[in-house]
């Protein structure tokens, strides 16, 4: 057998070519695929999202809720859908949500959005580099009607700049609808940048991305300039509910949170939280992410406070959360069914899912957080997070 991977040029998303690669797999390693061969998903549906298609990775899928979400998009009782293979997460995260429920809800608020491509222009000097960029602010609308010309979605709302050396990058920020949009800027930023090209002189050459757009990996850039969504949930949670609900109270809550800022800051962290990727990456999985986006996602800004009356006030800001309703993974049958399952399946949906997202993140993070101090972080661990 040939050391190529079987494929068919005319049609390869069908059931005979993936049991082909299956087949073939097992000819090179002598290993049966007999559940990754197991699915219910038809293969001409996966076109656009996998290549060399062979089956389906089974993850374990458990259910949060009833989440109660007070959003502008999302408002009202939630089930949300959560895809992992660590155990306890999914019984952590019902435990926040029903004390959330029960405090009155989470307050959940979009509050910036924004999708990037960065290129940069590179110049004879620093001198020329300048000039150009005065040029950019002079043309905007000009280069705007050349980047929406690709999108029907698609709008470019401003264009940040920033010089170093003979260089001048340009974080071209957009607004992409109900998708998550990197590709859909990438192709309006090439157009724009072309036209620049075109029409100012001087250009020694450009690169449509200088990595300031910072595309799957984190950046401080991010944190408070927002890529994605910029989302913010917050609760305000009587002591005596905590009590109840997770065994400890407000005041310990609260001190512990300055102990753990400092934790964060010693280690540099991109997150003064507990574990926000954790329900990021699930629900990701669930809804049909790009789940490389979590390297932006995950970042977070935990925020505490306490009242005279012992009420605790928790909030988590998610400046990069970068998600879609439709286009990418959102489409496969699976996903479809979970988005679905939350009202959350195509157009003008997005903030909608962002907004649950958010509340279903504060909900890990109050019951994380309080089950280290209670002592039962290692306990429940070792009742439902080993498979033995």
């Amino acid at each position: 057998m040939s050391d190529k991977i079987p494929r068919d040029s005319a049609n390869d998303y069908t059931e005979a070519m993936a049991q082909q690669r299956r087949d073939f797999v097992c000819e090179k390693t002598a290993i049966s695929l007999d559940n990754i061969g197991h699915y219910s998903v038809d293969p001409s549906t996966t076109a656009g999202n996998i290549e060399n298609f062979i089956g389906v990775a089974q993850v374990p899928m458990g259910l949060v809720g009833p989440l109660q979400v007070n959003g502008e998009h999302a408002i009202g009782e939630f089930y949300v859908p959560m895809a992992t293979s660590e155990g306890t997460l999914v019984a952590s995260y019902n435990r926040g949500a029903r004390l959330l429920r029960e405090a009155g809800g989470a307050k959940v608020t979009v509050v910036d959005d924004a999708m990037q491509r960065a290129p940069v222009f590179i110049f004879e000097d620093a001198r020329e580099a300048r000039e150009f960029g005065l040029w950019v602010e002079e043309h905007f609308e000009d280069i705007a009607e050349q980047a929406e010309s690709t999108t029907s979605s698609g709008r470019l709302r401003d264009i940040q700049q920033f010089s170093a050396a003979r260089m001048r990058y340009l974080r071209f920020n957009y607004t992409t609808g109900d998708a998550a949009g990197q590709n859909m800027v990438g192709k309006a930023t090439f157009v724009a940048c072309e036209w620049i090209k075109d029409n100012y002189p001087g250009i020694k050459r450009y690169m449509l991305s200088g990595a300031m757009d910072t595309d799957k990996k984190h950046s401080q850039l991010n944190t408070l300039h927002t890529r994605g969504k910029r989302v913010i949930a917050e609760v305000v949670i009587p002591s005596a509910l905590l009590e109840k609900v997770m065994g400890i109270t407000a005041e310990a809550l609260f001190k512990a949170r300055s102990i753990t800022q400092v934790g964060a800051l010693l280690a540099g962290s991109i997150n003064t939280g507990a574990h926000s990727a954790n329900g990021i990456t699930a629900t990701f999985i669930a809804t049909g992410q790009d789940v490389a986006n979590v390297a932006e996602s995950s970042a977070a800004i935990v925020y505490a406070d306490l009242d005279d009356d012992s009420n605790y006030y928790l909030s988590i800001t998610i400046p990069s959360l970068i998600v879609a309703t439709y286009g990418g993974g959102t489409g496969l049958p699976t996903q479809q069914e979970c988005l679905k399952m939350m009202g959350c399946s195509g157009a003008g949906k997005v903030k909608k899912l962002a907004e649950i997202i958010g509340a279903t993140v504060l909900a890990g993070e109050v019951s994380l957080m309080s089950a280290v101090l209670a002592g039962d972080w290692v306990t429940s661990h070792d009742a439902l997070g080993r498979n033995r």
